[in-house]
């Protein structure tokens, strides 16, 4: 499949979607007049703002005009069908609830996938000024202090190891008390930072990111950049999380084997 692809001009697109979502949200980011529609109904609290929604359309409108053969699955629009085995998988602001916050850790999330799963992926952080690419060859970083190649930090024991998660809930009861084991055996925990965890694990400064009850929107673009940088993502059980699920996300085989032995005894 990859041979009968130009990587270059899907490459091109995703940096055009991800500078249109950019000019799509900032202006909406700690903004007076931010508001959210609730897309849960009954209790809890599901976030969605117009910075997602035109986000998202920005990034639409840009695939009908170039790659019009294309699939495209997006959080806000659904899944649009296409004929050429590609699929644009898009998360127009992953970390609705840090972006309502106005902490700069929510990000965009864009990725491509073939039937085997994503190939190639970017997680954008647009007030930073950071973006992180992995794919067709690429593993690599733009930011404030310029570009640099993405290298995970490799092996270490658990208990040298950083681990994050989004909500210390985790997931279910079962899924929180088995985090709340591995939390046990690392060295340092923290919370909160959504997507841009995974970026942490593809520039090398963090071990471990774990999380449930993830979508394929929300794991598809850091899968394929976190792999380039020679980084595992699976699920729980060590197989496959593209279509989502338990995700963990790991430096190093070592990192994901410890993990994977306390996370895997969940049903």
């Amino acid at each position: 499949m990859m041979g009968a692809i130009d990587q270059e001009a899907i490459r091109a697109t995703a940096h055009r979607l991800a500078d249109a979502a950019r000019a799509a949200i900032l202006p909406h980011f700690r903004g007076a007049a931010l508001c959210a529609d609730n897309k849960l109904d009954g209790g809890g609290f599901d976030p969605v703002t117009e910075a997602d929604r035109a986000a998202e359309r920005a990034m639409r409108a840009i695939l009908a005009a170039e790659r019009p053969g294309d699939a495209i699955l997006g959080e806000e629009y659904g899944h649009t069908p296409g004929e050429t085995g590609l699929t644009w998988v898009l998360d127009p602001v992953d970390g609705t609830r840090a972006f309502l916050a106005g902490a700069p850790t929510w990000g965009v999330l864009i990725a491509v996938a073939d039937a085997s799963g994503p190939v190639y992926g970017l997680i954008d952080q647009p007030y930073i000024g950071e973006r992180f690419e992995g794919g067709f060859g690429y593993a690599c970083m733009t930011g404030p202090h310029g570009a640099r190649p993405l290298r995970v930090r490799g092996d270490r024991p658990l208990n040298e190891a950083i681990l994050f998660t989004t909500f210390p809930e985790v997931g279910t009861a079962a899924e929180g008390a088995a985090f709340a084991e591995l939390s046990r055996h690392v060295r340092l925990t923290r919370y909160g930072l959504d997507c841009y965890a995974y970026a942490l694990v593809a520039a090398g400064q963090i071990d471990l990111v774990v999380e449930a009850g993830l979508q394929s929107y929300d794991i598809q673009g850091p899968i394929a950049v976190i792999e380039a940088a020679g980084g595992i993502v699976t699920d729980w059980q060590g197989g496959p999380v593209h279509e989502g699920g338990r995700a963990v996300a790991a430096a190093g085989r070592m990192q994901h084997a410890a993990a994977l032995d306390i996370l895997s005894r969940v049903a």
